[in-house]
């Protein structure tokens, strides 16, 4: 039977789409009565139009999280007195009698990593199709539609290794991913993790997956994968091969406490990166994100001269002329323009606006950064690719004329 309260509020929903406080009463309806997907569902439309929202993000969790029974069901089940809820109505008036130490279910009162809002969806990443399109099969899809999700059997939790030349825009993506999902967002580089101190370095690694666990949905984005996660057959250092099984054992999240959490990881050197972290339920799928196309291009120039005295700038041609440069490269040019500009106002005494030949002699003095990498590239792709793991790049090379 239907709830009639539970269909005046949908309709009273898809009357005020934009009612985030209605929404967020029908999906606690909705999940109070066991409709645990379309509460998933109402959250994340909570989730893409206010990051930031607390409730929302608590109902996420909750929706998300393990099936509990009320107290009630607990004493019943265990055929007397529940001294567990006794124990939670107490909490607030008496102090416990022992310290269990167990830090698994202490809640810490500074964290050393930043949670935060993404602030950005992927429709600010200009072009890069192929990119989105694979970002949409990976994660977006499963996560707006939680009934083909339970049809299909598609766990929430993931794992997306991004690789490719250095300075195109892999933090800017995975930043734009966890603002599609309406997800936190957690940043992590090699330094945040890594300590000198034996044992302190998979201490770090353990509280950072305790932290956005509780923080879920959450994206987690670990820079660097390679230094990070190196091939333990490589190091002979005990504390980095002791951070890579440390690792490996937070991905697997034992008992499915990794649901909610998304895992993206970046590297520019994907052959340096332990074999086990890309064994399926870890890092299994990768993805390729190639220097800028003419509409990334466009749109990176447009993003660095926004704020910038400019005038006459021909952003087509401009893409036309910078194929094969990175989007680090771009802002260089930018960059090195303004320079031009400036120096010469100081010169003359009289502030002007930058213009297309500024560009044009910046263009003339940076040349694109990732020829080096490419060329390890072939390498790899020559000598080192029995299994075809580098098919897609092997694909570009070619295009490029780089084999």
């Amino acid at each position: 039977m239907t709830d009639p309260l539970i269909d005046s509020l949908r309709r009273a929903v898809d009357g005020a789409p934009d009612d985030i406080a209605l929404r967020l009463h029908l999906a606690e309806l909705l999940l109070t009565a066991g409709n645990v997907d379309d509460a998933i569902t109402h959250c994340a439309t909570v989730l893409s139009q206010d990051p930031a929202s607390g409730p929302a993000r608590a109902l996420m969790a909750r929706a998300m999280g393990p099936a509990q029974s009320t107290p009630a069901e607990s004493a019943v089940e265990t055929g007397g007195f529940n001294w567990s809820a006794a124990e939670h109505e107490v909490s607030g008036i008496a102090e416990p009698m022992f310290v269990t130490g167990d830090d698994e279910q202490a809640e810490p009162a500074t964290s050393a990593w930043e949670v935060e809002s993404a602030g950005i969806s992927l429709a600010d990443v200009g072009g890069m199709r192929a990119v989105k399109d694979r970002l949409e099969a990976a994660f977006l899809a499963p996560m707006r539609n939680p009934e083909l999700r339970k049809l299909y059997g598609k766990s929430l939790r993931g794992g997306l290794m991004l690789y490719g030349p250095p300075g195109c825009g892999k933090t800017f993506i995975a930043r734009a991913v966890a603002g599609e999902l309406g997800a936190r967002f957690v940043s992590v580089g090699l330094a945040d993790i890594l300590d000198m101190y034996i044992g302190n370095s998979e201490r770090n690694i353990a509280e950072l997956f305790r932290l956005v666990r509780r923080e879920a949905p959450c994206v987690l984005f670990l820079d660097e994968i390679d230094a990070l996660g190196q091939k333990r057959s490589g190091t002979h250092n005990a504390s980095m091969r002791g951070a890579v099984v440390q690792l490996l054992t937070e991905l697997d999240g034992v008992a499915g406490q990794n649901e909610g959490v998304f895992v993206l990881a970046a590297t520019n050197q994907p052959w340096d990166v332990d074999p086990a972290l890309r064994r399926p339920g870890r890092l299994d799928r990768t993805l390729l994100v190639l220097p800028p196309d003419a509409e990334a291009r466009e749109a990176v120039f447009r993003y660095h001269l926004r704020h910038r005295p400019v005038e006459g700038i021909d952003l087509r041609r401009l893409a036309k002329a910078t194929e094969g440069f990175s989007g680090a490269d771009i802002a260089h040019v930018c960059e090195s323009a303004s320079e031009l500009a400036l120096m010469d106002s100081a010169r003359s005494g009289q502030a002007r606006m930058i213009g297309m030949a500024d560009i044009e002699a910046a263009l003339r003095e940076v040349r694109p950064s990732i020829g080096a990498w490419l060329e390890t590239a072939r390498n790899v792709v020559l000598f080192a690719d029995e299994d075809g793991t580098y098919t897609e790049l092997r694909t570009y090379l070619k295009k490029a004329k780089r084999l």
